[in-house]
């Protein structure tokens, strides 16, 4: 028998989960004076039948993981009235913040029963639910899923087969998500199957007028070769940009302006570069062909392509799970799909690799000390039983990580602290310049960072941008189970293994045969001439079998093909390096005809295209819809896990709801 989490509605997220845990947790304090009462005693019972019991701790805080049901709490503390708490009902996946208060100076012989009221707005949730029990699916007459999840007030099926809508919405408007997937047709084609539950959960999308945040980007202009002939950027291999505009599109929505950072975009994908022959931790490659979208004009293709990953030469790992359980993360995109995104990375890790867990949500706790791998279960355990409620105290939080990470910390190890939440940080240390602070002076523990935002309506990625630039650290954005594959399976040495850090490089264009040039994206990332040979200043890093791309548009005043356009500088630092090594390549104008170019230039260009559409950049030229889908479609190459398909379904996807808003 099998639990089904269905979740539907009016352009809305949606998520099918099995077995996901809930828990009821608060305070018990004094009612009259509002202390807390330390070690009060909480017996939990269901029908009657006692099942577990716990104690609050030196806060008066406590939490009990249990499954869904109706419940009843009896609290009891020496010299104060006992109370009972009846009818408490507990949502799959959900907690259940009850804070009680006794009354001090009766005898022990008095019990105050309470019956529990349903919040009139849950604060936590902005769903509606709607659960249906086996017994109530046994007395129906039908067993399929889509025409029993159209069953609850609000949602109608007119015929067998058709999809569920909301009363009042079109059939045309309606998405389904399964693990944050997006389907088509019915929710479960099977129309027989053993069901034990269903918990149907309608959840609109939040507007562009959400408190979700992002970095203001002026995109770059082009620049005189004459009168600067330096460009100078860190690299960067984050990607979260890629995966929340898709998010927006795949909600119908065009994803704000600033959200699009064209470089990450083009980095969310592999490219067939060669590994590094010599000594040097990746090779560097060029290519030089016209410019699709302006004609006249070349693209310049620089690609870095990281070692290759060995496994004989692996260090073990030394992680802290940070994980925000705040009350907004109450929502089946947040915490729900967290912990089953962090359950595939410990089932990647070695025996010999650890791992912690710190929280925070009011205050920051750590809820599972430094452990094995090979006490797996333990560690999957502890992430089972987490849950959302509270505020956010994400400053507090980074402080204990990183003590934990210090104080376990292992000589050439992969020393790294694993950030997870939607950002919305608003207890103690929360502006960007505060955190910017704070992440810096933490970095130099030789402690690494990954962060990875979830969520949607409260997101705040400029705040996320911003820890994992100035942590040494990777940034991401997992909108689906597939994306926590990618991320903790597919591309795990990358993510957890640094093979170069504060990688800078620096194009220095001949003013004789480049009249202008463009850097396509990396706005945030531009650093000053003088940075490139600063070894004081922080710069990206670069993980094994990692790529980088970067994509200029030149203006050039020579047709020579032996003419030097551009020496490419590079500069980075080992691991465990202070001083950085230098290394350059001279780019000649050998142009490529754009179709004979190669699927990697070819693919990165269309990228880069539909990124200047999302942005409506004034230097978009001729590009449109059609353009990035038949150079993306001709330029597919290997593509194991469909993410370039998946590109130009998406880009169909824009195409279509620009047209249809345009009608």
């Amino acid at each position: 028998m099998k639990t089904y989490t269905i979740l539907i509605g009016l352009l809305l997220i949606a998520n099918i989960s099995f077995s996901q845990t809930s828990s009821i947790y608060g305070k018990i304090t004094n009612e009259e004076t509002g202390e807390e009462l330390i070690y009060a005693n909480l017996v939990l019972s269901k029908n009657g039948v006692f099942l577990t019991g716990a104690s609050t701790d030196f806060e008066g805080n406590y939490s009990i993981t249990i499954d869904t049901g109706t419940y009843e709490v009896k609290v009891s503390y020496t010299g104060y009235t006992d109370k009972i708490i009846t009818g408490i009902l507990v949502k799959q996946g959900q907690g259940v913040k009850l804070d009680i208060q006794l009354l001090e100076g009766v005898t022990a012989n008095v019990v105050e029963v309470v019956d529990y009221k349903v919040p009139l707005i849950d604060k936590d949730n902005t769903s509606t639910e709607s659960t249906i029990t086996s017994s109530e699916i046994r007395n129906k007459p039908t067993k399929n899923i889509t025409a029993l999840a159209a069953t609850p007030a609000g949602l109608s099926q007119v015929d067998e087969g058709d999809a569920v809508t909301i009363k009042g919405s079109r059939p045309d408007v309606t998405d389904y998500y399964i693990d944050g997937i997006r389907i088509s047709g019915n929710l479960i084609p099977q129309s027989e199957i053993e069901i034990d539950q269903l918990q149907v959960i309608t959840e609109p999308v939040v507007p562009h007028n959400s408190e979700e945040s992002y970095e203001s980007v002026q995109e770059n202009d082009f620049v005189s070769a004459r009168k600067n002939k330096f460009s100078t950027f860190s690299i960067d291999v984050d990607y979260a940009s890629y995966s929340n505009i898709r998010r927006f599109i795949n909600h119908g929505q065009t994803p704000p302006r600033d959200a699009v950072r064209i470089e990450e975009m083009i980095n969310y994908f592999d490219y067939a570069y060669p590994f590094p022959q010599d000594n040097t931790p990746f090779s560097i490659n060029t290519e030089l062909s016209e410019c699709p979208w302006n004609r006249g004009h070349k693209l310049l293709h620089i690609g870095l392509k990281g070692e290759a990953f060995k496994m004989e030469k692996a260090t073990s790992n030394n992680l802290v799970f940070l994980i925000d359980v705040s009350g907004s993360m109450g929502s089946p995109n947040k915490l729900p799909l967290l912990k089953k995104s962090f359950k595939l990375l410990v089932n990647e890790l070695q025996a010999d690799d650890r791992i912690a867990i710190v929280v925070y949500a009011g205050a920051a706790g750590l809820v599972l000390p430094s452990t094995p791998v090979k006490e797996k279960n333990k560690i999957l355990d502890a992430i089972d039983q987490l849950s959302s409620g509270g505020s956010t105290a994400g400053g507090a939080g980074i402080k204990l990580a990183y003590k934990i990470a210090i104080e376990n910390k292992k000589p050439d190890a992969n020393n790294r602290v694993i950030l997870a939440t939607d950002g919305d940080f608003n207890v103690g240390i929360s502006s960007k310049e505060d955190l910017h602070k704070l992440i810096e002076t933490k970095r130099q523990s030789g402690v690494y960072l990954t962060v990875l935002g979830f969520g949607m309506g409260n997101y705040k990625d400029d705040r996320l941008e911003t820890l994992a630039d100035k942590g040494n650290g990777h940034y991401a954005y997992i909108d689906n189970i597939k994306e926590a594959e990618k991320v903790f399976i597919k591309e795990l040495n990358s993510t957890l293994y640094t093979i170069a850090k504060d990688v800078k490089i620096q194009l220095v264009f001949n003013s004789r045969n480049v009249k202008s040039y463009r850097l396509i994206g990396y706005e945030n990332r531009r650093l000053a001439k003088k940075d490139f040979a600063d070894d004081t200043k922080d710069a990206g890093e670069l993980g094994a079998e990692h790529t980088v791309t970067a994509i200029y548009e030149l203006e050039l005043k020579t047709r020579n093909p032996k003419a030097k356009l551009t020496d490419v500088r590079l500069r980075y630092k080992r691991p465990n390096e202070t001083k950085s090594q230098l290394i350059n390549k001279w780019v000649r104008n050998q142009t490529v005809p754009f179709p004979e170019s190669s699927d990697n230039f070819r693919f990165s260009a269309a990228v880069a295209a539909f990124g200047m559409l999302l942005k409506d950049s004034k230097y978009k030229g001729d590009a449109d819809c059609k353009m990035v889908i038949n150079i993306a479609e001709n330029a597919l190459g290997k593509d194991p896990h469909a993410y370039r398909q998946e590109f130009i379904d998406l880009v169909e996807e824009y195409e279509s709801m620009t047209l249809t808003s345009s009608k």
